[in-house]
Formats: structure tokens, sequence, C-alpha cells
């Protein structure tokens, strides 16, 4: 059980009754819409505060990695979080950081989001209790642990809309699983699961032998009205073996003082978990993929086999397009419309324009490619490649640094570095551009309609220029002027009758080696049998 209540290793999620507890799914539909800026309009930005509790290490992950830099779904959970927690509107979010804490901060602050250090780590109260400058002169706080990368931000709007609308001290979001082994239990007052007011949460060491059967579970995620919560958090003291501030300690007091704490039941129970085990965190990646597959397929985009594609959070596709099996979308990669990916291609940071076809297990990385592409297979596009408008790239070609203009082709084997080639030009296989001199990257410019022969080698800097052909074989080291001929290998010779001499020279030397080797053959032989007769003799003296 971990110090927030939520439930170390299991994920074993229960299908939602209905008319349990209040609903998310219920209570989003009541949430005024969001203004332009995603602000919420039930209560002003200045009256709203997100803390997200990220300074531990998280142990049981057994790495040296802060378990909120893990990745799933192709973001750090506590980029997640930040996400979500964006959504609502609220003006501060506060990140309490502690282990690694540098880099936690480098990754949040390009957010928006300001940290507080926590060191040391004394828990979640203590947790809240240090951020309390950063939280200002807020009314409410959505609290929520860095680990809670599923949580959406309709969920969170909703639990904050409740709190307010209820005036509640405290409102809890809770799950109900099937096998809640592990969680703190939400105890409804009177013990009437129907009740909306909690008056307590019981950590499950605690729980008494009527209180197992109990399936609503902590989340560990919380709105507070700040007056209401102070005074408690002033009378907590850490009476617990680790010597701790625990969050969960202020509800019993509250409801106790016949302060409102209300809960919101979460419709997917999927929001609450966290990512305690590698188990955990493959099952909340696999859960980001489902949903961003989900989500384009929604969108209309078709996916083949879906269950095997990677999909990473920010990855957008136009509709009519279609994505193959075993495909990666990585990063900030936007596909156009009516596009196809075909399968085991990987696509990191990508932007397609529309109609671009890319054939399968093609690499593409940062790069960006016009309307009527075509690329691939067995493609890889380096960072910064852009490709115009019906430009082809085909097989086993890779390019890096470079621009092909218009109609322009690379269609096999060809390595294109720090290139500018224009319009409708050719360029043949085998053909490369040697950037490199050892110390720095040179760059080639070929023109409009140029015809490059296979197995060119363009030794940069160097130019070609509009409407020249350069021959195949070619090793191009001075600029080729425009509408001329480029060529540079030596010059061919014909030697009549020479390889029939060569074969009759070759006869000739086989025969001699013949005789040698039987030469050979003999003389081992005669070595063996006068060792042979050696031994004999020998054997004779002894007896």
């Amino acid at each position: 059980m971990g110090i927030c209540g939520r439930k170390d290793s299991e994920s074993d999620i229960a299908s939602q009754p209905e008319n349990v507890g209040v609903c998310v799914k219920q209570e989003a539909r009541r949430i005024v819409k969001a203004g332009p800026k995603g602000e919420n309009r039930f209560m002003a930005k200045n009256d709203l505060a997100v803390v997200v509790l990220a300074a531990g290490k998280g142990t049981r992950l057994k790495s040296n990695v802060a378990k909120v830099l893990h990745r799933a779904g192709g973001r750090t959970l506590v980029e997640h979080v930040v996400h979500a927690c964006q959504g609502t509107g609220a003006r501060r979010i506060c990140i309490v950081v502690g282990y690694q804490a540098d880099e936690v901060t480098a990754i949040v602050t390009p957010l928006g989001a300001k940290t507080v250090l926590q060191q040391p780590q004394r828990g979640t109260g203590h947790a809240l209790l240090v951020a309390r400058r950063a939280i200002g002169s807020a009314r409410y706080v959505l609290v929520l642990p860095g680990d809670a990368p599923l949580v959406r931000a309709e969920t969170l709007k909703a639990l904050m809309r409740a709190h307010v609308e209820s005036g509640a001290a405290a409102t809890l979001l809770t799950a109900l699983l099937s096998d809640p082994t592990g969680y703190g239990r939400i105890v409804r007052q009177g013990n009437d699961p129907a009740s909306g007011r909690v008056a307590a949460i019981i950590e499950q060491s605690q729980l008494a032998e009527n209180q197992r059967e109990i399936n609503e579970v902590n989340s560990s995620i919380y709105c507070f009205t700040l007056a209401k919560l102070w005074p408690v958090m002033a009378r907590l003291r850490p009476n617990n073996a680790h010597r701790e501030l625990y969050l969960t300690d202020a509800i019993a007091p509250l409801a106790a003082a016949g302060e409102p704490v209300m809960a919101l039941v979460a419709s997917d129970a999927a929001e609450i978990l966290g990512c305690n085990t590698r188990a955990e965190l493959a099952e909340v990646d696999r859960t980001f993929r489902r949903r961003a597959a989900e989500s384009l397929m929604n969108s209309g985009v078709s996916i083949q086999f879906p269950e095997t594609v990677v999909i990473d959070a920010g990855v957008t596709a136009g509709p009519d397009s279609f994505i193959g099996a075993n495909v990666q979308l990585l990063g900030r990669t936007r596909i156009g419309a009516n596009c196809t990916i075909g399968a085991g291609s990987i696509l990191t940071d990508m932007t397609l324009a529309e109609g671009v076809l890319v054939k399968p297990y093609s690499i593409l990385n940062a790069s960006q490619v016009a309307a009527g592409a075509q690329i691939g297979p067995f493609s890889h596009l380096r960072e910064d490649v852009v490709l115009r408008e019906n430009a082809r790239i085909g097989n086993f070609v890779e390019a890096k640094k470079t621009v092909l203009g218009r109609r322009a082709k690379a269609m096999h084997l060809s390595y294109l570095g720090d290139a500018r080639i224009g319009d409708e030009t050719n360029i043949g296989a085998g053909t490369i551009t040697c950037n490199y001199d050892g110390v720095h990257k040179n760059a080639t410019t070929i023109g409009r309609g140029v015809f490059i022969g296979s197995d060119t080698a363009l030794v940069a800097p160097v130019r070609v220029g509009d409407g020249a052909y350069v021959a195949a074989g070619s090793v191009i080291s001075e600029n080729v002027p425009a509408d001329a001929l480029g060529i540079a290998r030596g010059r061919q010779t014909n030697k009549p009758g020479w390889a029939r001499a060569r074969r009759r020279e070759m006869a000739k030397s086989k025969k001699p080696a013949k005789k040698n080797r039987a030469r050979g053959k003999k003389r081992v032989a005669k070595k063996r049998a006068t060792k042979k007769r050696a031994a004999k003799k020998s054997r004779r003296r002894r007896r």
C-alpha cells in the first residue's frame, strides 16, 4: 500500500456499476463549456491551484530514474499529468519535486508549471505544506500524484465542479474495482454505499472484517477547500511507523468536524492506475496506445490490426488515411488526409501533407513531406529532409538535411546528405553525395531537370547546373555547368584475345601443380613406411 492510499501492484479493474455514487459521466454533462483558453466558468482562474506530488523515487520500479520520469504513451508520466491539469484552466500548477529534482524541473518548466522542492520527503501531507506558499491565495487546490498519467482533464473538471457545487471541504476521486486488495477503502457515512459523504479512508492493513468487502477505493486525487483544510493540516501529527504526514489522514478529522467530504466515482477506473511496477507501467502504456488508436479511428483513419501499432499521445492524422500493421507513429508526428503508411514503418516527429505514400519498413525522422510524395520501401529520412510535391524517394535511399524538389526522384540505393536538389531531377541508383571531408560537412547543389547517372559520387562542395547530365560511374569533384555533360571516369580499353590467352596460361600452370602434389604424396608414403619399419625393429629388440 502506498502512502497516497493507492495500490502498489494490482490493476484489476471492474466494470462500473450504474448509479453508484456520483458518476463522472453524469457530472461531466453539467460542466459549462470552457472559455477560449480552457478556463472553467464555474470558478475564477485565481480560485484554483493544482499541486502534483512528484518527489518520490519509486523503489518498486527498481530503477535509478525517478518514477515520474519513466515514459508511457510517448511522454513521461509527469508530462501526462501536467497536460491533464492544463485542461482544468488552473492558473498555477505546482510540481512538488525531490528525487532528481533538476531532471523533473527540466521536463515540467516548458509546460508552464512551477516546482517546489520537498527535501526530505516526509509524506504527502508534508508535500502539500511545502507547496503552501506557491499555492498562494487560491480558494481551492486540486492534488494528484505525478504517476497517474491516465487521468483525463474531463475527469478533473468534473471533480472540481462536484466539489464547488456541493460546498464540500474535500472531494475525492474514487473508483470501483473487482479486486480492491491493497487499496485504501472509502467508508461512507452510515456505511451506506449510496451516500455521497465520506467518513474515512481506511488502509488495507487496518480494515475491519466487515469492511473487506468494500470495493470503492481511493485514487489519491483530491479537491480541497483550503480555508477548511489548513487548520486540519496544522493539527496532523506523524503518528505512524514512517514518521510521515499523510494527506489521507486529513479526511477523517474533516468528516468528524461535520465538514462535508464527498466522493466522485470515476467512470473509467483505469484513470486511477499508478505505475509502481514495470508491469503496471507496460499496462499504462498499452492503455495510452489503445486510446490513441481509437482516437484516430474515430476521426476517420483506418488502422490495420490496431493492436499492433504504437501511436504516441501527440500524434494526429487526417481522414481517409491508412495505417498498416506494426507501424509506429511517435513524437509530434502530423499526417494529412488520404495518406498511406505501410507496414512496419516508424515515423518520429514527421509532418506529412495530404496524399503521401510511405511504403513498408521506412524509417522517417523530423522531416517534412509535401502532398503527393512517395517514400520507400526501406527508405531512411534522417533529420531536416524536405520533400516537395510529388517527389519520390525509393528503396534503400538515405537522406539527411536535404531538399528534394518537385517531381524529383532518387529511387535506388543512394545517400543524399546536405544536398539541395532541384525540380524534376533524376538521381540514378548508387549515387552518393560525399558531404564530409573529415572535418566539415559540405553542401551539394543540383539544379532543375538534371540527370545524375548511376554510381556517381558527388564530392562536396560541388554544384551541378540546370539541365546538366552526369555520366554514370563518375566522381564529380568540380562544378558542372548548366546543360553540360560531366564525365569523370577512366577511358575504357578493349584488348582482343586477352581472355583466351589468359585461360591458356592458367591451364598450363595447373599441370605442374598436379605433378607436385603426386610427388608430395609419394614422399609422405615413404616416410610412413620408414617409421613402420623402425617401429618393428624396436619391438624385436625389446623381445
